[in-house]
């Protein structure tokens, strides 16, 4: 992951920040979209953390997110919500560039089945 020096007038030091902490800053971002949620596994567990892959190079962060839609909301704007969630959130909180966010909306859910919400 890639570090970020932030210039102190009395001292200079090197902030890091580590891939779970930015990991963390996304799984807030895609949970407060409203529309958001999580197939369960077998054992009635999935962290949205499992859903979300970070890359990092030299023009900035580049995020996957697969995760599903509730039924009654539309599609691309609870994706688009997402990147800009994502977005906004990461560049506020670490000072990262966010090059691009990819969203894959692989299920609709429905509410007699049982899904874990993100609220």
């Amino acid at each position: 992951m890639a570090d970020t020096r932030i210039p102190n007038e009395t001292s200079r030091g090197k902030v890091t920040y580590n891939e779970s902490i930015i990991n963390g800053i996304v799984a807030l971002a895609v949970g407060s979209v409203e529309g958001v949620a999580l197939k369960t596994d077998k054992r009635g567990k999935r962290s949205l953390k499992d859903c979300i892959k970070i890359v990092s190079d030299k023009k900035g962060i580049h995020v996957t997110v697969t995760v599903g839609v509730l039924y009654g909301y539309n599609v691309p704007d609870v994706a688009f919500d997402i990147q800009h969630g994502i977005k906004q959130t990461v560049e506020e909180m670490s000072k990262y560039h966010i090059a691009d966010v990819d969203v894959y909306i692989d299920d609709v859910f429905f509410e007699d089945k049982p899904t874990s919400t993100i609220d």
